[in-house]
């Protein structure tokens, strides 16, 4: 018999092999669920259009001068389509433009939640985008699809974190679960923040631009419903502190634009 080669008995074991893009698990079932949801396109057309009817949120359902009109869901889709509005999309490219922005913000979010607040949360700020929808759309009888404001409201519960030092848009980050469960900033040091507020002036810029514009989206010409984002947002960004399991942070923690111990910002 052969003895083992010496550079075989003391060659390392292989490392672990990490994937190329980890995502947690409680982001890759919304992922997952809005696709398989969206399989609806292969149904013939009159049941696809009634699932949009009796899922979509339709502000007309709520008119209360409605006399000859019964949209189909009855008294039920008057409840449940305030959330579920938001796993229908239009087509592939409304998924995927969600779905960009959900990547950053979204997995940052779902890693310092957990998946039941993560849902909890994406449910709500639905129901805060279906709100304002209603409020200044009463009596549209087109129906309103998409997790935009769910998304809207991620990206604002995640930039109560973002930029303090070591969070996921920080020049000073570490693992990513680290990276999403830095003490948060209170909702007043958050607008202080330079950072913060550069980001509101932008992301609020470029939705009232889409408003004023009538600026549509996909192949279908569906247009954006800026309010809804805008009530998803707002949400997002005042209700992060019942849902952030995190300690938050000290009115002496450091954030991102602070020098740090070298002096270096």
């Amino acid at each position: 018999m052969e003895s083992p080669s010496y550079s075989s008995q003391f060659e390392p074991p292989d490392a672990p092999r990490e994937p190329i893009l980890t995502l947690p698990g409680a982001l890759t079932a919304y992922v997952v669920l809005i696709a398989a949801i969206h399989l609806r396109v292969l149904l013939p057309a009159e049941l696809e259009n009634w699932t949009i009817d009796v899922f979509g949120f339709i502000p007309k359902r709520y008119d209360s001068t409605l006399l000859n009109i019964t949209f189909p869901g009855g008294a039920g889709a008057k409840v449940w389509t305030f959330v579920t509005y938001s796993l229908l999309h239009a087509n592939l490219s409304h998924i995927g433009f969600n779905v960009l922005w959900l990547l950053p913000f979204g997995s940052a979010l779902a890693r310092r939640f957990g998946p039941v607040r993560f849902f909890v949360f994406m449910a709500v700020t639905a129901v805060a985008g279906a709100l304002a929808h209603l409020v200044t759309h009463e009596h549209a009888i087109a129906p309103m699809i998409g997790a935009s404001a769910s998304v809207s409201g991620a990206m604002a519960a995640a930039i109560r974190f973002a930029f303090v030092r070591g969070s996921f848009l920080s020049f000073h980050r570490g693992d990513a679960d680290a990276a999403a469960k830095v003490p948060a900033l209170s909702l007043a040091r958050a607008l202080r923040n330079p950072r913060v507020l550069g980001f509101l002036a932008v992301w609020f810029g470029v939705n009232i631009i889409f408003g004023l514009g009538s600026i549509s989206i996909g192949t279908d010409g569906a247009s954006v419903a800026w309010q809804a984002h805008i009530g998803g947002f707002l949400a997002g960004l005042m209700l992060f502190s019942l849902f952030d399991p995190v300690p938050r942070a000290t009115p002496h923690t450091a954030d991102a634009s602070a020098p740090d111990e070298t002096g270096r910002v």
